[in-house]
């Protein structure tokens, strides 16, 4: 193929590390240059968020501090963070960090408002100094592109890169960048030397050990642990499916309650880079795969959820275990034995069963939509191994692959627009 070193740079550009759920540490991240640029710690720190930041990042445990939200997400980014670090900015927090970063909160200096009528994913972090001076940074469309940087209202720094109209252009953005396909993606996997892509094995090294981390302590809801504990206790089995849950979750559940672990990412999302990986580590693991079909699958799961996502955009109503559980299935499909027939056969499966599963916000409790979609993956991918496929008369599925992930993509984006909107509603609503 002539595009292998194109993929390879889709690769190293959409996994990457990320310290915390990649909301947050996006704010901590703008609030992080805007502070360096101001040449200040701030004493008032605003923030202007698009809904789906708001969305995302409510809920969440930022890593070392045992608090949710936001404003503590902010105020490290000011006392602490530095931008060079990108999104494992909080890298190395310490606890001097966090009690100034509690103290400011505590004294409201940091305020957050929402800003309408901006792209899914927007950021802007304005820092007041003690002169009056006044910094501003702000990230658009990816979790880690400051697009512009400005000190008292003179413009620093401006990336070309800026806002675009996901909704209405998600297609057009897709077609314009390297073109990806089921087929090409099937092709690079299966072909490409493996010297060229044992780097994915890093994907292992870090979520691993955050799982491992959720396997051995008590965060958040434990579903992984209790699901292992399940397991040794012999009220589950044994099995592909359910060590395969248990393992991805406990990595969501260690994550999303603030574990200071990093985890390596995927489309500027940590759980789905979670999801993409760890099932596939899990079964390769129960059926003694070699280190070079591992990093095959990897490479299948991880690129499925890069070319689905583009479809969806950064952020959307439609959580992102679907696109990331669809690329595991894909990965463990592979694993099992399966061509592009069967991973083709997966992917249908997968659409059938859980399009719609809606985002509601980063939170402990993604750690059951993990495990749901672990469940659906390897169930997908077993039933295509046995020859069994969701018909083109029905639903959202159609006979050509390509088609069935735009339909996906236009309910993410458009069809569940409404749906984005009240869940954000009900969110900022609850007493």
């Amino acid at each position: 193929m002539s595009n292998f070193q194109a993929y390879l740079d889709l690769l190293k550009s959409e996994v990457v590390p990320a310290l915390g759920c990649t909301e947050p540490i996006a704010v901590a991240l703008a609030v992080a240059r805007a502070r360096e640029v101001l040449g200040e710690k701030p004493q008032v720190i605003e923030l202007l968020l698009s809904a789906n930041i708001l969305k995302n990042a409510m809920g969440v445990g930022i890593p070392g501090t045992g608090i949710t939200g936001l404003p503590i997400a902010a105020a490290l980014g000011a006392v602490f963070g530095k931008s060079s670090d990108c999104l494992e900015v909080l890298k190395g927090l310490d606890e001097e960090a966090i009690a100034a970063a509690k103290a400011m909160v505590a004294e409201n200096r940091v305020k957050i408002a929402l800003k309408k009528d901006v792209e899914k994913l927007y950021i802007e972090a304005i820092c007041r100094g003690l002169n009056g001076n006044i910094s501003k940074a702000i990230i658009t469309t990816k979790h880690a592109n400051i697009s512009c940087v400005e000190l008292n209202d003179v413009v620093l720094e401006c990336s070309a890169d800026q806002a675009v109209d996901e909704v209405n252009n998600l297609e057009k953005i897709a077609q314009q960048r390297l073109p990806l396909s089921v087929d090409a993606i099937f092709a690079f996997a299966t072909e490409v030397p493996y010297a060229q892509i044992a780097f994915i094995h890093e994907t292992v090294a870090y979520n691993k050990a955050i799982a491992d981390e959720g396997l051995s302590k008590g965060y958040g809801l434990m579903v992984g642990r209790k699901l292992k504990g399940f397991i040794d206790r012999g009220i589950l089995s044994d099995d592909m499916m359910n060590n395969a849950m248990s393992i991805t979750a406990a990595a969501c559940d260690a994550r999303m309650a603030g574990s200071i672990l990093p985890v390596m990412s995927n489309s500027g999302s940590g759980n789905q880079g979670i999801t993409a990986t760890m099932p596939v580590y899990s079964v390769a693991k129960k059926i003694n795969a070699d280190e070079v079909q591992l990093a095959r699958a990897l490479v299948l799961s991880h690129l499925t959820a890069i070319h689905i996502k583009r479809y969806l955009g950064r952020l959307s109503a439609l959580c992102g275990v679907v696109v990331a559980g669809i690329g595991a299935a894909c990965g463990v499909v592979y694993l099992l034995g399966g061509k592009k027939k069967e991973m083709i056969y997966t992917i249908k499966n997968m659409i059938a069963n859980i399009t719609g599963m809606a985002c509601d916000g980063a939170k402990e409790g993604c750690a059951l939509k993990v495990s749901t979609g672990v469940a659906a993956a390897i169930q997908s991918a077993l039933l295509a191994m046995d020859g069994s496929v969701v018909s083109a008369n029905d639903g959202i599925i159609e006979e050509d692959i390509e088609q069935t992930i735009k339909n996906l993509g236009q309910i993410g984006s458009l069809g569940m627009m409404q749906t984005d909107e009240m869940l954000l509603q009900i969110m900022v609503s609850k007493k």
